[in-house]
């Protein structure tokens, strides 16, 4: 069950939070992941390295799936398998490749939004404040049009939450586990902390949002197994416990062990046990200038190493609120390439970089050749072409004002490479304007928003059909 108060200090808990991760795995573990991996090369899911080409699927996504299932590998090559076929049916890396960047920021004002900012021990920290989704709000988006569409069986709403969970593991835990000086860079940062503030949060608003929440539970479980690190519900109105009777049955218990529920005076000591106090949002107690709908603030640490392509503050604004995914550039760097749609333009642009100096404690173990990733592409070179980035596309500010983008002539292009692997379907490049006939081998990273108020669930209770039902709980 959760937690009521706070947890023991972060310090005392390392043993317990690296157990199970890459480079902490027992020997029986170490042999029960090599089995897996066997496993899922034999059944047709997996390509290991050859020591030209990176693997199919990094160590770090294989390990997931590994703990979910408590080191079976047969059960967890079942969620494994599932996740594939079901990334293959919604074509996962097509769409987010084409996701129309309106919906994407609609997408991201209605679920938990990183910070910019990472806990002591590397984890990006997420903020979700769910008094902000009023039923206006929800109304809206649940009856939005979305422009965003592949030819598979998910409905749109939930194509822009799938945008959003790529978004994590293909873009933030990857950036955090390349930064340099983190605690354990032998693990890759593959979780994330949360922040729930729930306080101003009426009953009737708790029982509106049920299903927005159980959507996000239900597909992490499914396809995104062990991305939470630990919750902290903040705020809780007195009527909560009756709320969580039924919210809680959505949960497993190895997830709702990770949920601590807090008391106004436990918040500040709490938070800074884990997140250093210029991290934790002013509101409960910190430094840092950050609420629901902001930019993020990004980690002056992670900033220092980067290169954006643009030093404007409307670049870095669309760097960290629209698509993004990392892949590999030349003499060892990370590049941050820009994709979805804008006015049903595909965008293909390089970002940001990551020089490989900084870039040495990303995903793959040492000896790995590149970082290891679902699908290759290929990434044209520009030659003496000036990269853009879309500065003046920020489609949503702070205050959820849209504004028009506008598609630059222009722009450092991807484009496919035919050899996909069988188990993977890569986007088709509509952008025609390849500015270079240099090409350089490029894949596109595999890995893990995060739901609500949880996940990594196995079986789900149905809420009451009535809110009055709750008072029964």
């Amino acid at each position: 069950m959760a937690q009521l108060g706070s947890p023991l200090p972060s310090a005392s808990l390392d043993q317990t939070r690296l157990a199970g991760h890459l480079g902490h795995l027992t020997a029986h573990e170490e042999s029960q992941f090599q089995a897996f991996k066997v496993l899922c090369q034999e059944q047709g899911y997996y390509k290991p390295t050859d020591g030209k080409t990176a693997a199919s699927h990094d160590d770090g996504t294989l390990v997931r799936y590994l703990r979910a299932r408590k080191f079976v590998p047969q059960d967890a090559f079942v969620q494994f398998k599932d996740t594939e076929i079901w990334r293959r049916e919604n074509k996962l890396d097509e769409l987010y490749e084409k996701i129309d960047i309106n919906d994407y920021q609609e997408a991201r004002s209605v679920y938990p939004q990183w910070t910019g900012r990472r806990d002591k021990r590397g984890m990006p920290v997420y903020l979700y404040e769910v008094s902000k989704l009023n039923s206006k709000k929800m109304v809206a988006y649940a009856s939005a049009t979305s422009k965003s569409s592949v030819n598979g069986p998910a409905p749109s709403k939930m194509l822009r939450l799938f945008a959003l969970y790529e978004n994590l593991t293909r873009f933030v835990t990857p950036l955090c586990s390349a930064v340099p000086g983190r605690p354990n860079p032998e693990t890759p940062v593959d979780q994330s902390n949360n922040i729930v503030d729930i306080s101003k949060v009426g009953l009737k608003q708790f029982w509106n949002l049920r299903s927005h929440m159980q959507d996000a539970s239900t597909l992490a479980t499914a396809h995104y197994p062990e991305t939470l690190d630990r919750i902290f519900i903040i705020g809780a109105p007195s009527f909560f416990p009756t709320v969580w009777g039924w919210i809680k049955k959505w949960f497993d218990p190895i997830t709702t062990s990770k949920i601590f529920i807090l008391s106004a005076n436990e918040v500040l000591p709490t938070l800074t046990a884990y997140i250093d106090i210029a991290n934790i949002p002013k509101k409960f107690g910190g430094d840092l200038d950050f609420e629901s709908g902001m930019t993020p603030v990004l980690d002056p640490a992670v900033r220092a190493v980067l290169n954006l392509s643009s030093e404007s503050t409307d670049a870095e604004r669309l760097f960290l609120t629209a698509p993004v995914r990392w892949i590999d550039g030349p003499d060892g760097d990370l590049v941050a390439l820009g994709v979805g749609s804008l006015n049903g333009v595909q965008r293909r642009e390089t970002v940001a970089t990551m020089h490989a100096h900084a870039a040495q404690n990303a995903f793959q173990p040492p000896g790995t050749p590149g970082l290891q990733y679902h699908s290759e592409f290929f990434m044209t070179q520009p030659s003496a072409v000036q990269n853009s980035a879309l500065q003046d596309q920020v489609v949503q500010d702070s205050n959820g004002q849209k504004q028009a983008p506008q598609i630059p002539a222009t722009q450092n292009s991807v484009v496919e490479n035919g050899a996909s692997q069988d188990f993977a379907n890569p986007p088709t490049s509509t952008n025609k304007e390849i500015e270079s006939t240099q090409q350089v081998p490029m894949t596109a990273r595999d890995g893990n928003i995060l739901p609500p108020i949880g996940h990594e669930t196995s079986g789900y209770a149905t809420p009451p059909s009535d809110p009055s039902e709750l008072k029964k709980l």
